[in-house]
């Protein structure tokens, strides 16, 4: 987690919660709102399908999920909550390396002088991270009211851009924060590593609460 997020303590019958997770990583069926959802309400979170009944918004982005180097994963997870996201490709080029260099020792025809050699290639040290991008939105206490204002830069061709300013007043106290899964292991399967990293995914998501 980028930056810890501390919220108001409530009685129990105030813990209601409206929690929407999307994706928008290369893995589309990497899907953690139900898991989410189910162990919030194990904590004894009450999960609400209309936000204009709950004390908490959880809204949540899983923005990457697959292979990554191990400075890929570092740039992702230091820049925080919103920053670019750095891609996996240096991961899988190295082994795609590792293989034509096995390709090679064969195509030599050092077979026996080359056995270890080859035996080695096979053993790669993979790193798999997901990450997401977390938004809670606490609701403030009665009488408090909140001003946001929102900038957002549009860009044109020739450099040239608008800015765009809109303000709005509500009673919602926002926190945003980046979490990051990491799974490292030999020659390590995305489809093995994804219960794992689902699961530490879900489980940093829903310690917020």
């Amino acid at each position: 987690m980028s930056s810890s997020i501390f919220l108001e303590p409530v009685r129990p019958d105030q813990r209601s919660i409206f929690v929407e997770v999307k994706n928008t990583s290369e893995h589309a069926d990497f899907d953690l709102g139900a898991e989410v959802a189910a162990n919030l309400a194990g904590k004894g979170y009450r999960i609400v399908d209309d936000p204009a009944d709950a004390r908490y918004l959880l809204q949540a982005n899983v923005l990457q999920a697959g292979r990554s180097s191990d400075t890929a994963a570092e740039k992702t997870f230091g820049g925080g909550f919103g920053s670019a996201v750095f891609g996996g490709a240096i991961g899988a080029a190295a082994g795609r390396a590792a293989t034509s260099d096995v390709g090679a020792i064969i195509a030599g025809g050092l077979v026996g002088a080359a056995a270890s050699v080859v035996a080695d290639s096979f053993i790669q040290d993979v790193t798999y991270t997901v990450t997401a991008d977390v938004q809670v939105s606490e609701r403030a206490n009665e009488g408090v009211i909140v001003t946001e204002t929102l900038e957002q830069p549009l860009f044109q061709g020739g450099g040239e851009g608008r800015l765009i300013r809109s303000s709005e007043t509500h009673d919602w106290k926002r926190y945003q924060t980046r979490i990051m899964s990491v799974a490292n292991k030999a020659n390590l399967e995305f489809e093995e590593a994804a219960p794992t990293m689902v699961e530490g995914l879900t489980r940093s998501i829903a310690g917020i609460f």
